[in-house]
Order: C-alpha cells, then structure tokens, then sequence
C-alpha cells in the first residue's frame, strides 16, 4: 500500500537506545549482530546476501506528529513530518522493516525526498554531496511497540521483540531519521 494515508499518532513508550559500545553487553543471536554492526549500506548487504531475489516495497508513508523519542533522535524541535515505512524482502522473506522519519523543516528544504517510492533512501541519499550518517544507536523494542508492530504485521513468527538500530541522516544539515528492525527471517538464513 503506497501514497500517503491519513495522519495518525500512537504514543511510543520510552525506549533506551543503546550506542555502540554498549551493544557487546546485550545478548543477541551472532548472525543477528553481523547484521546491527555491520558496515556499508544495508540494502547493497541485503541484496548481496540474498539468494533468492530481492525487493524493497514501500509499504506506508504518512503525515504525522513527532514523538519526543523521535524530536531526540532527529536533535529536532520539529512538531510533524513524514513517516515513510519500506519491507526489504529476500526470496518472499522480510528480513528488514526500516521507517525513515523527514521533519516539516527537512521536506521544506527537499520536498522530493516524499517522491522516494520504492527507492532505497539509503543508496539514493549516498551519492549527493552534504550527506553524512552518526553513529548508529541500537535497541530492543517489545513486539508491541508501534514501529515493531507494523514490521510483524506480516510475520508468521511472533517474537517478544525485535532488535533495532536508528542513526540521524544529515543532509547539507536537514535531518533525517532512520529505524531499522531486523526480522526473525534474516538471522534464519
């Protein structure tokens, strides 16, 4: 289901978003932490890992109210932005659920960053000049969590929760969030 739909807003409960250094002292499946560590692009990782084919669906992309877990993951005073959700599926799998979060203030700067469709916001955005990524941050998000629930939507498999990573985007000093949840399918392979 692409396009935009109505605005909504669902209350996100407070959750620790670990940096790096602190990852080593959480428990995670070893295939998993090559996935939340890993360097380069995920989606050019993605496709190299997958045997079967590869596709990354714009699933929903909304008008919203930002959260203040979001305002601090942005380093934004914003009030609203765009909630952009993709699945990046290998062989009919859905390995990665990623939600990227563009402020009013970024989409006023580059508004032709809510025409992104079934494009890869990561792999679009590397090429331009004035981009740069922070250092990922990573969490556990209960399987309730607004963002983890519509990422096992479509899952047959119900886990308690699903690892997370999310690094602040800058591009020419517009920010830009971006959640990444790894799904039980990826660390199966």
């Amino acid at each position: 289901m692409g396009g935009m739909i109505p605005a909504r807003q669902s209350p996100e409960a407070e959750i620790d978003w670990l940096p790096a250094e602190r990852l080593g002292q959480a428990t995670i499946d070893a295939r998993l932490r090559g996935w939340l560590i890993g360097k380069g692009l995920l989606t050019a990782r993605l496709k190299a890992a997958c045997k079967g084919p590869f596709l990354l669906r714009l699933i929903e992309q909304w008008t919203g109210l930002l959260q203040p877990s979001h305002r601090q993951g942005l380093r934004s005073d914003d009030r609203a932005g765009l909630f952009r959700d993709v699945e990046m599926e290998c062989g009919g799998q859905i390995w990665v659920y990623a939600q990227s979060i563009m402020p009013d203030s970024t989409l006023s700067v580059h508004p032709w960053l809510a025409e992104l469709g079934d494009a890869a916001l990561g792999e679009t955005l590397s090429g331009l000049s004035g981009f740069e990524r922070s250092a990922y941050e990573f969490a556990w998000l209960p399987s309730g969590y607004p963002v983890a629930a519509r990422a096992l939507h479509r899952s047959e498999v119900r886990p308690a929760g699903l690892w997370a990573r999310r690094s602040r985007i800058s591009l020419r000093g517009a920010p830009i969030l971006v959640q990444e949840l790894f799904l039980p399918a990826i660390h199966a392979e």
